[in-house]
């Protein structure tokens, strides 16, 4: 029986605290500062709740922060035994659990460098990532034991594995992870750390070559701190519970969720089972979560799966953070009428991540933009020369390396691993590029226009896809889309856009022209797509990003096989 919840008042209008938070705020990043102290140690006495994890069963496991600490701790000197020392690289392939937290931690305590990765991972990938790095260590849940197996360099000596259910090779160096953490301590002397040492190497997959490793510091846990408070409506309250079904695995799920909550002591939510709507709702609802991060992707599937979903559920939520992709008006408008929030879209990458986004509680957010610089980070759209762009005008988004104070920004990367020269061409000067386009207003925010290598050219014009999936967004028959060039031998391309329909809705030609009428009406005759193709589902990356280069290759070949391009 659905329960009765009163609708939530309207907010008061917002007071534009924006330029008061940026001229008062000062960075304060010590000499000396460890991840581990920082987001468990310091936590360790009493009972404070760190994980909420709900098992593959939905049973709930309540794991406390001295929890934490203690199997660090054990962890560390087990790998300590196996030979880890400060500056190896360990890669950590595990899913949302207690044991991936542990993981990390017992990695920095030995000043030793995590390496998360995801469990969708291949051989392939795995091994590439394995080889660049010159791990010796891995620790992997038992359930993709065997691609990692294969996967398995001649430099690893050791597998640490998490789980059952897998018949461990003893000869081989595999090592189950419950022994070996039951034989060691639980007391050790973490080595003292200076906050720009390396914490995490994170492979980011561009769109030519090999993926780079991004070497992040302890110190850029700090630098996202104020992108986290400020989207997440100013974490943390007394009654604050975290939730996001992002991998901690990669930066979103690690530095965007799980780093962040525990540092301030709270606890978050962590689940075993794969997303879905339905999933959703039950989480939120049952373990009281206040504050969460969901992709536009997952939001879109709870809004498809239920628009009214307070009239089923008792929702506490008071801050949604958004990012990977750009919400549009449509999702944002349900955010704030089906959830009762304003959802907060943020923009960051590996190399600088939480640097722009909104703030609904102190400055206005504006609905299609991605936000304003966040308090300590200088952001701006720059040319390709690296000169600053007036409003307006599109550019590449590009963050300086001091703040407006002239004091060092704490959030950027160190380098990317044994890559100095793709390290080099992330500079112009004192700006570090992201290679996403944006235009900014007069006020300071940022209207996404796609990543620079999603720009085309049309019968003479640059193309952002951003801009037109967003009109298409919203029409009420398109549940998600992408714009990609299809080749033309006239015009160089033409603007095709891969439509996924909404529930109910039907393709057709009548269809198609309508939602090519729709974005004709709204945006630059150009911009229309001249070619329309319904699809079941977007070609996606495992953080929920739209893989346009999967479109863009398809066509090309298309276009290839069809004898049109030379």
């Amino acid at each position: 029986m659905a329960r009765s919840q009163k609708p939530a008042t309207r907010a008061a209008a917002v007071v534009d605290d924006y330029d008061r938070l940026h001229r008062e705020f000062r960075w304060q990043v010590p000499v000396r500062f460890s991840i581990a102290d920082a987001c468990c140690g310091r936590w360790a006495d009493g009972e404070r709740i760190a994980i909420l994890y709900e098992d593959e069963h939905g049973i709930v496991h309540p794991v406390r922060y001295r929890d934490l600490h203690r199997e660090a701790n054990r962890l560390a000197n087990a790998l300590h035994a196996l030979g880890v020392r400060r500056g190896d690289r360990v890669p950590v392939i595990l899913p949302q659990r207690p044991q991936t937290a542990v993981a990390h931690f017992a990695l920095y305590r030995l000043g030793a460098i995590a390496m998360p990765m995801s469990m969708l991972f291949g051989p392939d990938s795995l091994g590439f990532r394995f080889g660049d790095s010159a791990a010796t260590t891995v620790i992997v849940d038992a359930s993709v034991l065997e691609a990692t197996r294969t996967a398995r360099t001649a430099a690893i000596e050791h597998l640490v594995v998490v789980g059952d259910g897998a018949a461990l090779r003893a000869a081989d160096g595999e090592h189950a992870y419950d022994r070996l953490i039951a034989a060691a301590s639980d007391r050790r002397r973490p080595v003292v750390l200076r906050a720009d040492e390396p914490a995490d190497l994170i492979y980011t997959s561009g769109t030519t070559g090999p993926p780079k490793g991004a070497l992040i510091a302890h110190r850029s846990l700090i630098g996202n701190l104020t992108g986290f408070v400020a989207s997440q409506n100013w974490f943390p309250r007394p009654a604050d519970v975290f939730w996001s079904p992002a991998d901690w695995a990669w930066t979103g799920g690690l530095m965007d969720a799980l780093l962040p909550t525990l540092y301030f002591g709270h606890t978050i939510v962590a689940t075993a089972s794969r997303f879905s709507a339905a999933r959703a709702y039950e989480l939120i609802d049952r373990h009281r979560v206040t504050n969460a991060f969901l992709f536009p992707t997952a939001l879109k599937q709870m809004m498809r799966f239920d628009a009214e979903p307070r009239r089923r559920h008792q929702l506490h939520l008071r801050a949604i953070m958004s990012a990977g992709e750009t919400v549009g008006a449509t999702l944002f408008d349900w955010c704030r009428d089906g959830l009762g929030v304003t959802v907060n879209e943020m923009f960051g990458q590996t190399e600088l991540n939480y640097v722009v986004g909104n703030s609904a509680h102190r400055w206005p957010a504006r609905p299609g933009s991605i936000g304003r610089a966040y308090p300590g980070h200088r952001v701006s759209v720059i040319d390709d020369a690296g000169r600053e762009l007036p409003p307006g005008e599109l550019g590449e988004v590009a963050v300086h390396r001091f703040d407006r104070h002239g004091a060092a920004d704490p959030v950027f990367f160190l380098e990317y691993w044994r890559n100095p020269a793709a390290t080099a061409a992330k500079y112009s000067g004192n700006w570090c590029r992201t290679g996403d386009l944006a235009t900014a207003d007069s006020d300071g925010y940022l209207w996404y226009g796609g990543r620079a290598d999603d720009m085309f050219k049309a019968a003479g014009y640059r193309i952002g896809p951003g801009e037109i999936e967003n009109c298409l967004l919203a029409h009420a028959a398109v549940a998600n889309v992408a714009v990609v060039p299809k080749p033309d031998p006239d015009r160089g391309n033409l603007v095709k856009a891969y439509v996924v329909l909404a529930e109910g809705a039907r393709a057709s030609p009548a269809l198609v022209a309508e939602l090519q009428e729709h974005v004709r009406g709204k945006l630059a005759p150009y911009e229309y797509p001249k070619e329309v193709e319904f699809i079941d589902e977007l070609p996606m990356t495992t953080t929920g990003k739209v893989q346009r280069r999967v479109l863009r290759l398809r066509e090309e070949t298309r276009a290839r096989d069809a004898g049109s391009l030379a």
